[in-house]
């Protein structure tokens, strides 16, 4: 395990940038070139989003190819905000949920319920108040597509870094209570470390799942206006609208460009470097390798010029927090029986606000839906229940091996790793017309077919969990199993299953938790004049939005949350306690 560590070398960077010659490297000047171009993109980018509301009616989205290159642009700079704001959320709340017993009785169930209401349900409440804090400029109504967008990647990442925190190996948790370590320092010296790769590909996966909802969160309405923001996302929705092939094509292509580029200049170099933190107690053979991160390591000036900006975390990572003398906290504590009638006290206010929010939550449906409407919503919600265990199997099947076999090919990964970021970033709706058509024309079982596109966009958190899990099974460990001749079955169920049991875990949780979300569109699919419905509690939901019957989509809504929460405790959670008791590396 290597962690983070200071450079005292850092500590003088004029004098370094002094002794670096007057010459740049070749390297320095692509380097520079790339961050003139970047920066240069974001406040063209910055601007266009700042400009008046007005002048997004006077010029709507068209299908003009030479505005697609300002579509991408705007595209990925929303991806982007609000994947830093997903990372924010991510070191805040679930550090919160794996340190606080209290705090993970509230954050868990919330994130179970969250990752379930669907993307269309959050702008319906937010458009507004963002609109309200900038009213009259594309500000607003960029945040509460960036909000929307946050609300498709935060989820899956606040899960990752709670099962990596509650799985650090407990010879290095030993290690930093022996030195006592203030609670930020551990945090920065070996919690974050030890979470950075499995985090990092949760974070490309968390990316793709952002384009997965894209085509929705740029088109924003508000009452009987519907404001369509530029990007590739609307260039999708417009096309498909107008049934233009060849547009949708066009627009999947810029697509896939976008995921290349960003995954060469950015998850590529951040992969090789979270190598170097992976739980290792031998040399690693294969490592992820980065043409800039090898670049960025050959400049002289630039390194240098950069090198004052670490200065802050270098700094509170050597510093113990809260500064000054120690207490003796053990003669300070409060008896013991005080800690379990707080605890008490803490678990029936929880209980008592969810009770209150239920007892909310039924005065309303019962005001306005028959009690057999209520039977109706539940037994819709088996339905979809019994759709979302077969494909969350059936994923598991397929990507489990293949997750597995690219995992323990670093060589593999690099090859492959754009190839999964482009097909976790598909559209499920540039899917309807070849699934309409192939199900209008066979004739085949809506109930059956529409099914599949429930997971197209989700199965992928399966795999990109089990690539991160099979990366970070120690050298030393498959060495072992390599010298004592340990395969087949038996390696899979000695070292195979156990190394990725916790990533499977998180991505089987978040994969699952999507499908419910993705039943939403999954289950009641248009194509021209064409429509095809599931039975199910999507389908439900969807007509219940058509149609502006807000207490259909709050029953709907309530019980798919019910649903989600139930299969989660009932399954997902036990299989997180198995994994942090029996399976954590030692």
């Amino acid at each position: 395990m290597v962690f983070l560590s200071g450079d005292p070398k850092a500590a003088r960077p004029f004098a370094r940038f002094l002794r670096v010659g007057t010459v740049p490297s070749w390297a320095d000047l692509i380097a520079f070139l790339l961050l003139a171009a970047a920066a240069i993109l974001i406040v063209r980018g910055a601007e266009d989003m700042s400009q008046s509301l007005a002048l997004l009616h006077a010029a709507p989205v068209t299908l003009d190819l030479s505005r697609l290159p300002e579509y991408a642009l705007r595209t990925t700079l929303r991806m982007f905000l609000a994947l830093s704001a997903s990372l924010i959320f991510t070191f805040t709340v679930a550090t919160l949920a794996a340190k606080s017993r209290k705090a993970e009785l509230i954050i868990v169930p919330a994130l179970d319920i969250l990752q379930s209401v669907p993307v269309l349900g959050f702008l319906t409440f937010t458009v507004t108040f963002f609109m309200g804090l900038f009213p009259g400029r594309q500000l607003g109504v960029e945040c509460a597509a960036i909000f929307a967008i946050f609300t498709s990647q935060a989820w899956n990442m606040a899960f990752s870094f709670y099962q990596s925190l509650r799985s650090i190996p407990s010879d290095l948790d030993e290690v930093s209570r022996q030195f006592a370590f203030s609670p930020w320092r551990r945090f920065v010296r070996l919690e974050l470390p030890f979470a950075t790769p499995s985090l990092v590909w949760n974070v490309m996966m968390s990316m793709s799942g952002g384009w997965f909802f894209v085509v929705a969160s740029e088109a924003i309405t508000v009452g009987d206006t519907t404001v369509t923001l530029p990007g590739i996302g609307s260039w999708l929705s417009l096309a498909i609208a107008g049934q233009d092939m060849q547009a949708v094509a066009i627009g999947v292509g810029a697509m896939a460009v976008v995921i290349v580029l960003y995954d060469q200049l950015v998850f590529r170099p951040i992969v090789a470097w979270a190598d170097k933190f992976r739980f290792e107690q031998t040399a690693s053979g294969e490592r992820p390798g980065s043409w800039l991160y090898d670049l960025v390591r050959r400049t002289r000036w630039l390194r240098a010029a950069v090198a004052p900006l670490s200065w802050p975390g270098k700094a509170m990572a050597t510093v113990d927090w809260p500064a000054g003398p120690k207490l003796h906290f053990d003669r300070l504590a409060p008896p013991a029986w005080i800690g379990k009638a707080l605890d008490v006290l803490w678990i029936t206010l929880v209980v008592g606000l969810g009770l209150a929010g239920g007892w909310v939550l039924w005065e309303y449906l019962s005001a306005h839906l028959m009690f057999a409407e209520l039977v109706t919503a539940f037994g819709l919600g088996l339905v979809t229940l019994a759709r979302v265990v077969v494909l969350i199997a059936l994923a598991t099947l397929i990507w489990v091996p293949i997750g597995m076999w690219i995992g323990m090919r670093p060589a593999w990964a690099e090859r492959l790793q754009p190839i999964a970021q482009f097909l976790a970033a598909f559209p499920a709706n540039v899917m309807f017309p070849f699934a309409v058509a192939a199900i209008v024309a066979f004739p085949l079982d809506p109930n059956i077919w529409l099914s599949p596109l429930m997971v197209l966009g989700t199965q992928w958190y399966i795999l990109f969990n089990v690539i991160a899990g099979a990366s970070a099974i120690p050298s030393d460990l498959k060495e072992a199993a390599r010298i004592f001749g340990i395969r087949g079955w038996q390696w899979w169920r000695q070292v195979g299953i156990p190394g990725i049991f916790p990533y499977y875990v998180t991505g089987a949780l978040t994969a699952s938790g999507g499908s419910w979300n993705a039943s939403i569109v999954a289950e009641a699919v248009t194509w021209g004049d064409k429509h095809l419905e599931a039975a199910g509690l999507g389908a439900f939901i969807a007509k219940a939005t058509t149609a502006g019957d807000y207490a259909r989509v709050a029953l709907g809504v309530a019980v798919m949350s019910i649903f989600v929460i139930a299969f989660n405790r009932a399954l997902w959670r036990p299989m997180y306690r198995f994994a942090e008791r029996r399976l954590r590396l030692a």
